[in-house]
């Protein structure tokens, strides 16, 4: 077993340097990538922005410089730490990581676990200072005997049959394991609870955006999110503390599932599990459920994470409660509902 990579014991501190940071995205027209660009922008501490992704981000301005890899491609290693060494950037920012389950498994393990490595020996060859990691707290597995708030140091236990789990697990790996042969280079994983505000995109909003929610007869687990503006201050935290190690990346507050989809004026349909997992397991091949049946575990035991470390290591404090989060999403999206209804009307 991987030992974790140790975390730093004093206040953390801003990162010093003697010229203007260049920080590196992959993933770069991500949700995260996007917005992560547009406040580094407007960052003085920030010299340039090395984009990196197959399209360029909406948000590049002067400070970015476009580079177009594809991760899935054997050249991505070479081609990467060419561009890093080049732009002689002293951090990077992997975010190449999909927020929702695709079917297209094979595509998701060439980006993420096999991306994840390309990604890894390139800031090796580079000599990249600092690499920030995106994880999310999906990965601690949604369990009976889960405790009430998970901490970092508790395993990673969803199901490695699921590749949307499985790749993101061994991306992580990989990441602790290049920190311990690494030791010069800080290495951040940023567990993030599922994304939630007015403009995110994932299966989480496919879900809540849905007139009739399906929930699991019988059951009502408590579940916890982070607004999306939590989610982008997280990384700009990251980028500009030393504080290297996992931390969970969590709102303040808790909401049973039956709380959430009523704060998002849907109406909850309890259905039986197994019914449930047959619908879903012949549904999501045909891409007609938001989430493989594996996802269904979520519906019924907690995984809420502890977010103590992040802001006592890594200074995050968030300024949206899971509630707020959702409010914010409904506002926006009854706004969609309605430019719905006036189209469908036309």
């Amino acid at each position: 077993m991987t030992a974790p990579i140790s975390h730093t014991n004093r206040s953390p501190l801003e990162t010093k340097t003697t010229r203007p940071r260049v920080i590196a995205l992959t993933g770069a027209a991500s949700f995260l990538g996007t917005n992560l660009i547009g406040l580094m922008q407007e960052d003085e501490r920030i010299g340039r922005i090395v984009a990196i992704d197959t399209e360029p981000p909406p948000t590049a301005g002067s400070k970015t410089r476009l580079y177009q890899v594809d991760l899935t491609q054997s050249t991505a290693e070479a081609r990467l730490g060419e561009i890093l060494q080049a732009e002689r950037a002293d951090t990077l920012v992997h975010l190449a990581f999909l927020p929702s389950p695709t079917t297209a498994s094979a595509w998701a393990h060439e980006l993420e676990s096999v991306g994840t490595m390309h990604a890894l020996v390139a800031s090796r060859q580079a000599r990249i200072k600092k690499l920030v990691l995106w994880s999310q707290t999906l990965l601690y597995g949604a369990h009976a005997t889960n405790p009430n708030f998970l901490t970092e140091d508790h395993p990673l236990r969803a199901t490695t049959r699921e590749p949307f789990f499985a790749d993101k697990i061994a991306a992580e790996s990989e990441a602790l394991k290049f920190a311990q042969k690494n030791p010069a280079t800080k290495v951040t994983i940023l567990r993030t609870a599922p994304i939630l505000g007015p403009t995110v995109l994932n299966s989480v909003t496919r879900y809540l955006a849905r007139r009739l929610v399906p929930t699991l007869m019988g059951f009502d687990p408590l579940v916890q999110f982070l607004h999306e503006i939590d989610a982008i201050t997280a990384f700009m935290v990251a980028i500009h503390r030393n504080a290297s190690g996992i931390f969970n990346i969590v709102s303040d507050g808790v909401l049973p599932i039956s709380t959430v989809v009523r704060l998002a004026g849907r109406i909850a349909v309890p259905i039986p599990q197994p019914i449930a997992e047959a619908v879903t397991r012949i549904s999501w091949p045909l891409q007609l459920a938001d989430a493989p049946a594996s996802f269904i575990r979520y519906l019924r035991y907690l995984f809420i994470a502890d977010g103590e470390r992040a802001r006592d290591v890594l200074g995050f404090i968030p300024a949206y409660t899971s509630r707020e989060a959702v409010l914010d999403f409904t506002s926006a999206q009854r706004l969609r509902d309605v430019q719905l209804l006036q189209e469908a009307s036309r």
